[in-house]
C-alpha cells in the first residue's frame, strides 16, 4: 500500500505539471497576442476610449486601459487636494498590472514544489523496495534472485517515475517564468505608455509631434490634464 500510494501520488504530481504547463503555455499566448493587438489597434486610435474599445473585452491590455481611464475620471472632489493626478493614475494603473502578473503566475508555485519534491519521493519508494528486498532476504535465509528481483524492481521504478516527473516540472517552470518576464515587461510598458496619454496627451519616450493621441474627451478629465 505504501509503494502504490508513493506511485499514486507522483502520478497526481505529473499530471497537475503538465496541465499546469499547457494552461499557463496558452494564458501567455493570449497575452502576446493582446500585446500585437494593442500595438496594432489601440494606438491607431483618435482617443484612448476608442483605442480601448478597440481591444476584445478579455484582453488584459483592455483592463490596463480602462483602469486608467476609470481613475482619471474619478480625480475629483476632496480627492484632487489629497493626491495629485499622477499618482492617482499610477496606484490605479499599478493595480492592475499586480493584478494581470498575479494571474500569471498561478500555477507556478506548484511546479516549483513538484520539481523540488518528486526526486526526494521517488527516493522514498526506492527505500521502500530495497526494505521489502532485504526483508525477503532476511525471512529467506538466503540472497536467492526471486527474492531480490522483484522488490529491487520496484525501487527502480520508482527511482525512474520520480526523475521524470522532476525534470518536466524544472524546465516548465524556467521556461514559464522567462516567458511570464517578457509578457509582463509589454503589460509595463503598456501601462506606462497609457499613463503618459492620460497626463501628456502622448506616449512615454514619443515626441507629441510624432506621437500624439488624444486623451480622454471627458470635460472633467481634460480640464485637469491642463
Amino acid at each position: 500500500m505504501i509503494a502504490r500510494g508513493v506511485l499514486i501520488i507522483m502520478v497526481i504530481m505529473s499530471a497537475g505539471t503538465w496541465i499546469i504547463m499547457v494552461t499557463k503555455f496558452l494564458e501567455q499566448s493570449k497575452v502576446f497576442s493582446s500585446s500585437k493587438e494593442a500595438a496594432r489597434e489601440f494606438w491607431t486610435k483618435r482617443s484612448v476610449q476608442e483605442g480601448t474599445a478597440a481591444l476584445k473585452p478579455a484582453s488584459p491590455f483592455r483592463y490596463v486601459a480602462e483602469t486608467g481611464i476609470v481613475a482619471a475620471e474619478h480625480h475629483e472632489g476632496s480627492m484632487r487636494d489629497a493626491i495629485d493626478l499622477h499618482s492617482w493614475t499610477a496606484m490605479s494603473i499599478q493595480r492592475s498590472v499586480d493584478t494581470i502578473n498575479t494571474r500569471l503566475q498561478g500555477g507556478l508555485a506548484f511546479l516549483g514544489t513538484v520539481g523540488s519534491t518528486s526526486p526526494f519521493v521517488g527516493l522514498f519508494g526506492t527505500v521502500w523496495g530495497i526494505y521489502h528486498a532485504l526483508t525477503a532476504i532476511g525471512i529467506a535465509g538466503q540472497a536467492s534472485i526471486d527474492k531480490v528481483a522483484g522488490p529491487v524492481g520496484e525501487s527502480l521504478i520508482m527511482t525512474a517515475i520520480g526523475l521524470a516527473t522532476a525534470v518536466p516540472a524544472v524546465l516548465g517552470y524556467n521556461l514559464l517564468v522567462r516567458r511570464n518576464k517578457g509578457a509582463m515587461d509589454r503589460v509595463r510598458n503598456f501601462a506606462a505608455d497609457v499613463q503618459s496619454v492620460l497626463l501628456g496627451g502622448f506616449r512615454h519616450g514619443v515626441s507629441p509631434e510624432t506621437g500624439r493621441m488624444a486623451t480622454p474627451t471627458t470635460t472633467t478629465t481634460s480640464e485637469r490634464v491642463a
